[in-house]
């Protein structure tokens, strides 16, 4: 054959999941399935068929999926892949020609039309005497393939009688088994990299370590800081909510050039904290902590406490400086001067950020670099596996995948969260570099129609490469929704999130329904940014004004069912209601040691319209829910886990959903 030919015997194109031809490696995290697919076809009519091979770090084979055909004639063939452990991981797609398919669909169109009858019984013998002896082939297959031939050739036996004889149920098990291949021609081998469970599944909770414990004397008004041992406090409470990461936003020195005052006011007075974002004073820079939280001995008890809860500790890490951050005047260099000779703040117009310089990595890209690469070690060192990112896309993407393939060479379970709201190829960018995670627009996606387009996104279009962090709010980000929606918009949110994606998260104040909004702004008033924020939680609770006892039914339900933590398994299902949005989860537990295989389903009905009650059809794809083999008319029980109620449901069921009384279904199928 001429050397140089771009195709094989049997062509195998579009290969998925590929990132840039292979260049970047598709993202997973152990035990989630992959979803792999191919374009494989051939010439002529004989039927083929394709595989998929999953091989570990040393090209040994781990699992083998037949594909199957995806749409009607497409050519298009898929499956699942399920890589187990950390690691590096690749796989490639087989195509092949399909013996005994070809000759089962000949001989049952010729025997039909009495056609070379006697010559089609004879192939299936030789075809399956020869199969037998094939190396791997399971005893049990090939006593079955060497008895099928027997009846083959029986001449005594009718025609029809020989030829269910070589059809059989058996027969076909055993082929699916082992098919029976010719003309292999494989793809080129594609990376996958499995990460540690926390890059792509968790729930997290933020809080403001300042205000957890903070004091404010009745009579001057003066605020005293909480400190990382009155914040160890609430860990609890955090931990009992069922999360299993708690976000601190920086807590380093704040800088006083330009400090500002409550609600982004440019006027600070002597005993406002100003921003956590405005990094950088005479006290230090982000290797430093902010006297008033105390010092690195408390910080590490608080990861220890913290570790005791089963919580990680995920801490912000903002690239930028106040204007009397160490940097500014040791190296000016690493900032943008500007043609009078002052460094220029950081704007994202209409917002001014006169507190921050933003870093340039043009000028001395490889000091700045190792200089935040130092930094990043420092706090690994005391226990952090976890960063949250502020405006990554605000930094070359060169930087990124340098600093992150840096760490994770020499510490491979750290973890980053890209913090960027931005245009979707910079988003995609910072994920294919190297981010395992990221924020994403669901914060921004309320309709059913605005949802149901992006979760098809994220779970099937980007999801090699982009893992969404769908965060119901932040402090930055009150959306409209939340403004206006009341409680019942607060829950909608929440079971979209912790049901939708493997990762979600909230900013405490969520769970006591906090919504009012600076005047013109998607920001909240009296934002945490620039002040303290006392809240009571357990007087909330007490009274029944607090959606902690919801938000832990959330984190109960996802632990439960492992449906829940893999991001390719969401499919939409249609509703007649234009305020109804409902999709499932479907994943198979293969069988472990002393446990057969089981299937866990998880169904949800959302009323994404919070001020009135909502009612029509939801029709089920019954083979995503792993039920194809009912029939049309057949049913099936589900648990409903937010009420405890039992229903029967088939293909198609009435829903009502009443958003000030319970705005969601979710349903459990059971097995």
């Amino acid at each position: 054959m001429q050397e140089g030919l771009r195709f094989g015997r049997i062509p195998i194109t579009q290969v998925s999941p590929v990132i840039e031809n292979g260049l970047f490696p598709a993202k997973a995290v152990p035990g989630a399935d992959i979803e792999v697919g191919a374009t494989v076809f051939r010439e002529g009519h004989d039927r083929l068929g394709a595989t998929a091979v999953l091989l570990d770090s040393n090209g040994t084979e781990h699992q083998r999926v037949r594909l199957q055909p995806v749409g009607q004639g497409l050519d298009r063939w898929g499956g699942l892949l399920t890589p187990p452990t950390v690691g590096s991981w690749s796989f490639v797609i087989e195509g092949w020609s399909d013996l005994y398919g070809t000759w089962e669909h000949n001989a049952e169109v010729k025997i039909a039309a009495g056609v070379d009858v006697e010559v089609m019984l004879t192939e299936g013998v030789v075809l399956l005497t020869k199969a037998a002896d094939d190396e791997g082939r399971a005893a049990a297959d090939a006593r079955t393939f060497r008895a099928a031939a027997a009846q083959l050739a029986d001449t005594g036996l009718s025609v029809s009688e020989r030829l269910a004889a070589g059809t059989s149920s058996a027969v076909h098990a055993a082929v699916d088994r082992m098919p029976i291949r010719e003309l292999v021609t494989q793809s080129p081998r594609y990376p996958i990299l499995v990460e540690r469970d926390a890059a792509g599944r968790g729930s997290w909770y933020e809080f403001f370590p300042r205000s957890e414990g903070a004091y404010r004397d009745p009579e001057t008004g003066h605020w005293t800081s909480g400190t990382f041992r009155t914040a160890a406090n609430r860990l609890d409470a955090v931990a009992a909510m069922g999360f299993d990461v708690i976000y601190l936003p920086p807590i380093h020195p704040i800088g006083r050039v330009n400090r500002k005052g409550p609600n982004n006011t440019l006027v600070a007075g002597e005993s406002d904290p100003g921003s956590p974002w405005a990094i950088g004073s005479s006290e230090g820079g982000h290797d430093a902590i902010h006297p008033d939280l105390g010092g690195f001995e408390d910080f590490d008890a608080f990861v220890a406490r913290a570790k005791e809860l089963n919580l990680e500790v995920a801490l912000d890490f903002a690239l930028q400086a106040a204007p009397d951050h160490p940097w500014a005047t040791e190296h000016p260099e690493w900032f943008t001067t500007r043609v009078d000779g002052t460094i220029a703040y950081a704007e994202n117009p209409p917002k001014k950020y006169q507190d921050i310089y933003p870093l340039n990595f043009d000028n001395d890209p490889d000091g700045l670099s190792h200089e935040i690469l130092r930094i990043l070690e420092l706090w690994i060192s005391h226990g952090v596996r976890i960063f949250r990112v502020d405006n990554p896309h605000t930094k070359p993407v060169w930087f990124w995948e340098w600093l992150i393939n840096t760490v994770n060479e020499k510490h491979s379970d750290i973890v980053f969260l890209a913090e960027a709201f931005t245009r979707p190829p910079m988003m995609h960018a910072l994920g294919r570099a190297g981010f395992q995670q990221s924020y994403s627009y669901f914060t921004w996606r309320n309709t059913k129609e605005e949802l149901e387009e992006y979760f098809q996104e994220i779970s099937h279009e980007s999801a090699a490469f982009f893992r969404p962090n769908f965060f119901v709010n932040t402090p930055d980000i009150l959306t409209e929704y939340l403004q206006y929606s009341g409680p019942a918009g607060f829950k909608i949110r929440a079971v979209l999130a912790a049901m939708a994606s493997p990762l979600w998260g909230m900013y405490a104040g969520f769970e006591l329904y906090e919504h009012v909004a600076r005047p013109g702004a998607e920001e909240y008033i009296d934002n945490e940014k620039y002040e303290y924020k006392q809240r009571d939680f357990e007087a909330a609770e007490a009274s029944g004004r607090s959606l902690a006892p919801f938000v832990t039914m959330l984190n109960r339900i996802r632990k439960e069912h492992p449906a829940l933590r893999d991001l390719q398994n969401l499919t939409i299902h249609p509703t007649t209601d234009a305020a109804t949005i409902a999709f499932s989860k479907h994943k198979v537990i293969p069988a472990g040691t002393g446990m057969p295989a089981a299937k866990d389903t998880i169904i949800v009905i959302v009323n994404v319209d919070p001020h009135s009650m909502r009612e029509g059809t939801v029709r089920l794809d019954l083979d995503a829910l792993g039920l194809g083999h009912l029939a049309p008319e057949g049913t099936f029980t589900v648990d409903e886990l937010i009420t405890g109620q039992t229903w029967q449901w088939g293909a198609e069921n009435y829903f009502r959903l009443d958003a000030h009384h319970e705005p969601a279904h979710i349903l459990s199928v059971r097995r």
